[in-house]
């Protein structure tokens, strides 16, 4: 399988997570977020930078997942109704938490909350199915300056 992050140049080369917040970790529990296309890995950058910040170097990295990989999924029904809104993170984090504290699996396929039909895709990079987890290509990536 084959999944898709857009980050700054300058951290394309690799594979690392930084700890920061985000909608399925707390501050400090290290997970890699991708998407399962590049429209949508697009479309989550928009929503989380600025119209100014999408004007710096970017890349699209191609992370191939082995498909024999066990993935744990999350799918829509199982989340309230209200998953998406910002001020319920919290819910997310606590899943996202407990999904890199137990370690079952190096991946989580989780719903977008911009487009909940669509799929993103966490990555555990401390479990040890991580490193078969490869980064297959990395492309120049400029977002579209009507984009704002």
């Amino acid at each position: 399988m084959l999944v898709y992050r857009i980050s700054m140049a300058h951290r394309a080369n690799s594979l690392s997570a930084s700890g920061y917040p985000g909608r399925w970790n707390s501050k400090g529990k290290f997970v890699i977020y991708s998407a399962a296309s590049i429209a949508l890995a697009c479309l989550e950058n928009v929503v989380h930078r600025s119209g100014e910040g999408l004007a710096a170097n970017f890349k699209v990295i191609t992370i191939h997942i082995p498909d024999k990989l066990k993935i744990k999924k999350v799918s829509v029904d199982e989340l309230p109704i209200d998953w998406h809104m910002i001020e319920n993170c919290v819910i997310t984090q606590r899943m996202g938490n407990l999904w890199l504290e137990k370690s079952e699996t190096a991946i989580l396929k989780i719903p977008s909350a911009i487009i909940p039909l669509e799929t993103n895709y966490l990555i555990n990079p401390f479990h040890p199915d991580f490193k078969k987890i490869k980064i297959k290509n990395v492309d120049d990536f400029i977002f579209d300056p009507r984009i704002k």
